[in-house]
């Protein structure tokens, strides 16, 4: 894999500006567009599956109404590039059980919604190149005084459905000889609701998602593992639109424009990048 890591987090900001700041780079902006782009600049809009649960990638503000954050600005960015207008954009929210089935469904064009990817994954939809990664943490109540991974013992964790991270922290959990338990929620908020009203001792999923739920009365414990590379997912018979976003990435972490992004959205690298 290309040592994307140091285009990731090297700022070489942009001068001219479109999306608040931000400006095309694709090699396809002279080109005929690939078939399967071409229907969606027919079509008018980019429908997209995102996150609203997700402070700083994808949140739905409730006193704007909004959608904001870095995967929607990318999300914004590519529309601009296929389209020719960050606004004509549909933007469908999702949840890990439900982003695989709208995309099988045609519902939506792609999926970015801190989309890990796996090897599984990887036979089911195409994923670009990584466009973040993560690692998976914890947030505990500071009351409990829960300092490292050991404190966990007999502990119950909160997890999101349908997501990797249930299978990660078991692993780490073998690994560390330390034995705890599983509450399998469907949202992250109502992961936070149960760690605030002790129905779990935990919430563990990717730290950029924890960072957004941290409050005066919790932490974000300061151990991280297992490194979630997130990319956009599309479906496998996709490929003509899986390349194009490929290509737009990879343009992306070249020029520092997902570098911008990432800042201009108060988002910081993982520790745990290119480990």
């Amino acid at each position: 894999m290309k040592n994307w890591k140091n285009k990731l987090v090297t700022l070489s900001l942009l001068g001219t500006t479109i999306l608040g700041g931000f400006v095309p780079n694709t090699a396809f902006a002279q080109e005929e567009l690939p078939a399967q782009v071409q229907a969606i600049k027919d079509a008018g809009v980019f429908r997209v599956g995102i996150k609203e649960d997700v402070p700083h990638f994808g949140f739905l503000n409730p006193d704007t109404t909004e959608h904001e954050g870095f995967e929607i600005d990318l999300a914004k960015l590519i529309a601009e590039e296929i389209t020719g207008s960050a606004d004509n954009i549909e933007f469908t929210g999702v949840t890990p059980k439900t982003r695989g089935p709208l995309l099988d469904n045609g519902e939506v064009d792609a999926v970015i919604a801190t989309f890990t990817i796996t090897p599984e994954r990887k036979e089911t939809y195409n994923f670009t190149e990584p466009y973040f990664v993560d690692e998976v943490g914890f947030l505990v109540r500071t009351e409990d005084g829960i300092t490292d991974f050991a404190g966990l013992e007999g502990k119950t964790i909160g997890v999101p459905q349908s997501a990797t991270t249930k299978d990660l922290v078991q692993a780490e959990a073998d690994a560390q000889g330390v034995t705890v338990k599983f509450s399998e929620l469907a949202t992250y908020p109502e992961l936070k609701t149960a760690l605030t009203s002790k129905r779990i001792d935990a919430m563990s999923v990717d730290k950029s998602i924890l960072a957004g739920y941290v409050d005066d009365n919790n932490q974000i414990l300061d151990i991280g593992f297992s490194p979630q590379e997130y990319g956009i997912a599309t479906k496998l018979s996709n490929d003509e639109l899986h390349n194009y976003l490929n290509e737009l990435i990879n343009g992306w972490l070249e020029d520092g424009t997902l570098a911008e992004l990432l800042e201009t959205n108060g988002v910081q690298a993982s520790s745990s990048e290119g480990e």
